[in-house]
């Protein structure tokens, strides 16, 4: 007879502790974390805490399915972030769902109506000729009126390292730019004499009626008043004008300052750019520029506003890029771009350089969107649901409980341990996901984890049921704990994979608030493994010594007689082979 390999059993019943010990640590590290976050409670969705979720479709022209992209929703995400913020909105949520959708959840408070005409446009981009600018708000004070001549701005420029712009990537003489708002601070630095006006450059009132254009005494009026470092002033500016009409807006330069401006009619539309991107200028070491490419129609628009703009004194020989009534970039020109094509470079960082070009192309793709629902929920509708799914839950795992007390008895203690190590795992992960990666609680989230309380009861189930099968053949409880236990890992492993690939596959595949109800049954499922593997099963070997299991108690749920289980295994003594009676020979 073969002798079992010694220490095995005894190894794997001896070692119960290491699995306890460790899950130990991990709940308490990730209950210190949850703590020192500062957020102890998960954050709740908006059908819990009330506001409006708007969901957004991408649609493109005929012919133009490519222009939904993963870069071009992430620019459209960007734009209708910043429409939110303009609404002074806190804690608002703008998101990729899917390849071609956009969820927008804004919090209680927040009028629903403007924030749906607000985030369901389409963005707009412009090109404008800059009249006037200067510094917004407390740093204007005492700020001179930008203007100088074109001269001194292409001086300044070479001296300090300033943006370029040029008709082609090749011909870097064409024109010039600067930072947005950048070339107006460094020119007055330089040439701090009259403008070609006559105006000192301390006049904090510059006139668009340099450039010849006929600017009203209401739109100086709105530029002399407009505060730019104020976000409800920055939302309102250029709201309703027309493409057609000057206009007011703000932008920020390249040291951060809100510079405002008044602008005059467009000349260029966006939808003019056929191409822009940001390339990385190696030729004339001028570092990551941003280049255009203008259609046919809109080659000779630049054309012109170029060869008007060349002409003109800093700042009416600028041109503002203006996306959604805010001045994204603000470069001037020297000379007639004929081109059509033109390379914006300078003191540019990559991640800037991409921004302005993903800019240039959003406004200037045939992209879209349509709403596909939109829910609005008041806080106190929201507390209702939460009170309501609260008590589901409660209810469910009372069942729960009760059905393991009528069923398993003294097991029951290894069940309810274990949901509860469960519940908490899953609270103190959720209370993190909410500010690490904007997990946000809704009602089908709690739905699933009201459905994850059956999917964790359920693997305690299996494995009780081999462990009674085990002593049904009769073995004492300690071999039943281990030998019942690979054949449940097996099952409870299976089971589990089935439901996190359905919980993966409904995560995938939808989109908005069905999202939560898979994301929260998927990671309830990921838990129940560790539950079972770290908890359930060592817990249940540290109580098979005890003598209450051990001796099969009535109460304990694994009673040997109850269980209707065989007389007890014993081995059987073959005799021993001696001397062959001759008679019975």
């Amino acid at each position: 007879m073969v002798a079992p390999k010694k220490g095995k059993t005894a190894s794997a019943q001896s070692k119960p502790g290491r699995s306890l010990a460790l899950i130990v640590i991990v709940i308490a590290a990730l209950t210190g974390g949850m703590f020192a976050s500062g957020h102890t409670t998960p954050r709740l969705g908006i059908d819990l805490a009330g506001g409006t979720s708007i969901t957004l479709r991408a649609v493109s022209e005929p012919g133009q399915e490519s222009a939904i992209n993963k870069t071009n929703m992430d620019t459209a995400v960007d734009i209708m972030n910043n429409r939110v913020n303009g609404l002074g909105v806190s804690e608002a949520e703008v998101q990729t769902q899917g390849d071609r959708n956009i969820i927008v959840n804004i919090p209680k408070g927040t009028n629903s109506k403007e924030a749906r005409a607000q985030v369901g446009t389409t963005a707009k981009l412009y090109f404008r000729p800059v009249l006037a600018t200067e510094l917004s708000g407390a740093a204007a004070t005492g700020s001179p009126s930008p203007s100088a001549s074109g001269a001194s701005d292409k001086a300044t420029d070479k001296a300090t390292g300033d943006e370029k712009a040029s008709s082609s990537p090749s011909d870097a003489a064409s024109a010039s730019a600067t930072p947005q708002g950048r070339a107006v601070t460094d020119a007055l630095k330089a040439d701090p004499s009259p403008s070609a006006s006559g105006k000192a450059t301390g006049d904090a009132s510059p006139s668009p009626s340099a450039s010849g254009d006929d600017a009203t005494a209401e739109l100086q009026a709105r530029y002399a008043a407009l505060d730019c470092t104020k976000k409800a002033e920055r939302a309102k500016a250029g709201n309703g004008v027309k493409p057609s009409d000057s206009t007011v807006a703000c932008g920020q330069n390249s040291q951060g300052q809100w510079q405002k401006y008044i602008l005059g009619p467009a000349a260029v539309d966006g939808t003019d750019v056929d191409e822009a991107k940001a390339v990385f200028n190696t030729q004339t070491a001028a570092g990551w520029t941003v280049t255009m490419k203008f259609t046919d129609s809109g080659s000779k628009k630049f054309a012109d506003i170029t060869g008007k703009l060349a002409q003109n004194p800093s700042p009416q020989n600028q041109f503002a890029i203006v996306l959604d009534n805010e001045v994204v970039s603000d470069p001037y020109v020297n000379e007639a771009l004929t081109g059509g094509s033109a390379e914006i470079s300078g003191s540019f960082e990559q991640e800037e350089a991409q921004s302005l070009a993903n800019m240039l192309s959003y406004g200037a793709l045939p992209l879209s969107f349509k709403e596909d629902s939109v829910t609005t929920v008041t806080a106190a509708l929201g507390g209702e649901q939460l009170k309501a799914g609260l008590i589901a839950g409660a209810i469910g795992l009372a069942l729960v409980v009760l059905y393991l007390l009528l069923y398993y008895r003294g097991l029951s203690f290894i069940a309810v341990a274990s949901l509860l190590v469960s519940a908490g795992l899953t609270y103190v992960i959720m209370a993190l996901l909410g500010p690490t990666i904007g997990f946000a609680l809704n009602l089908p989230a709690v739905c699933g984890a009201i459905v994850a309380i059956g999917i964790t009861a359920d693997s305690f189930i299996v494995y009780f049921e081999r462990v009674r099968d085990e002593i049904r053949e009769g073995r004492s409880l300690r071999p039943a704990v281990e030998r019942g236990w690979p054949r449940a890992r097996r099952t409870i492993l299976v089971s589990d994979f089935v439901s996190f690939l359905a919980a993966a596959v409904l995560f995938i595949v939808t989109v908005g608030k069905v999202q939560g109800f898979a994301f929260t049954l998927g990671l309830t499922t990921l838990l129940d493994v560790v539950v079972v593997f770290l908890f359930t099963k060592p817990l249940l070997t540290l109580m098979a010594r005890r003598t209450f299991f051990a001796s099969g108690h009535k109460w304990s749920g694994l009673d040997p007689k109850s269980l209707g289980a065989k007389p007890p295994l014993r081995r059987t003594r073959r005799p021993s082979a001696g001397p062959v009676d001759p008679k019975e020979a």
